[in-house]
């Protein structure tokens, strides 16, 4: 499907909820993106759960967020439960303002709604020649190593790094083997998972995407995953005044209730580091890495960010959207009386 038609089908169920035209193509835009970049957990498979939130009342239609701390290279917004991908963009304008005025600058976001892929904002943050780092909480998902009870979110961490040739180098990750969505994914298409992403409620490893679903996701790297995983926690939930650990409501539980994640955006500007050739420097050692010496079976090698950015190029404007997941789009738009269906 070409990607105008679905940001406008997208935009155009966020608009049936309230949110301006403008906005709305925003969130949309930032959804699509992830698909197109091969991260289907983060796109439009999110739509009719952020819909019902929205329908049920836990999600705002409002547009900005209110700065309830300001101070100077440190901003604190409480979002309201308003769309996170609104609230991001706001404070990623905020960041980028006062990181050129100051060297570096920091938005703590409270009371926030899932934002999508973190990398997307890092990256906008290193558009504008800043090195731009991204953290979110999410509710609860991992045990702690030998643990059978979930703690902390896989909350994930974006850093991006400006480079002269106008393609950064993204480190995208969350902390756990895999992302929630991409099990959920999984289920929906009737597939295994592969072992080592997931334990079953009992804290056993399963490759059963409803039991891991019921169950937990499991730490990237045991206990170094997880206890990056609560420092982020406490950075983003913590500096914010927000929401810690299980203060996070499930982000698939009762749509009624506020998720009320915490983010967490820094900038940071090489020029006040006496730094004029960064940008550089990030082009020679992603060269470096693609350049390596490939072992047996492999064709190519990928810096960090270069796997996305491929897939976008390659995808050439047309999103590759699962089946289940049109289906479930088209009735989330006729739910919303929405016209036409998504072919």
């Amino acid at each position: 499907m070409r990607t105008e038609a679905l940001e406008a089908r997208v935009a155009g169920m966020f608009a049936k909820l309230g949110i301006p035209e403008g906005a709305a193509r925003r969130v949309a835009a930032a959804l699509v993106t992830a698909d197109l970049e091969g991260v289907a957990s983060h796109g439009v498979m999110l739509v009719p759960m952020y819909v019902d939130r929205m329908l049920a009342g836990s999600v705002s239609s409002i547009t900005r967020a209110e700065a309830v701390h300001d101070g100077g290279t440190a901003v604190v917004l409480d979002a309201a439960n308003m769309l996170g991908q609104l609230s991001s963009a706001q404070a990623v304008e905020i960041l980028v303002k006062r990181a050129k005025e100051h060297g570096l600058a920091s938005v703590a976001v409270r009371n926030g709604f899932h934002f999508g892929a973190a990398g997307y904002w890092a990256r906008a943050i290193a558009a504008e020649g800043l090195i731009g780092i991204v953290l979110s909480n999410t509710r609860p998902l991992m045990p702690p190593p030998g643990g059978a009870e979930r703690i902390v979110g896989n909350n994930p961490l974006a850093i991006a790094f400006p480079a002269a040739s106008g393609a950064p180098l993204v480190a995208d990750m969350a902390l756990s083997a895999t992302a929630m969505g991409r099990i959920r994914l999984a289920e929906a298409a009737g597939k295994p998972i592969p072992e080592g992403w997931a334990a079953d409620e009992h804290g056993q490893p399963t490759t059963d995407a409803a039991a891991a679903i019921k169950g937990m996701l499991l730490p990237a790297a045991g206990p170094k995953g997880f206890g990056l995983a609560v420092a982020i926690d406490l950075l983003c939930g913590g500096l914010s005044g927000g929401a810690i650990a299980d203060e996070v409501a499930p982000l698939y539980g009762d749509p009624r209730q506020p998720y009320r994640c915490s983010h967490l955006f820094i900038a940071l500007g090489p020029a006040r580091f006496g730094i004029a050739d960064l940008s550089g420097r990030v082009d020679q050692l992603a060269g470096r890495i693609r350049g390596a010496k490939r072992a047996p079976g492999n064709e190519r090698i990928y810096a960090p960010g270069d796997l996305e950015r491929a897939r976008r190029t390659a995808n050439a404007g047309e999103v590759p959207v699962p089946p289940e997941v049109l289906a479930k789009l088209n009735e989330c738009a006729a739910k919303l009386g929405v016209e036409r269906k998504l072919p």
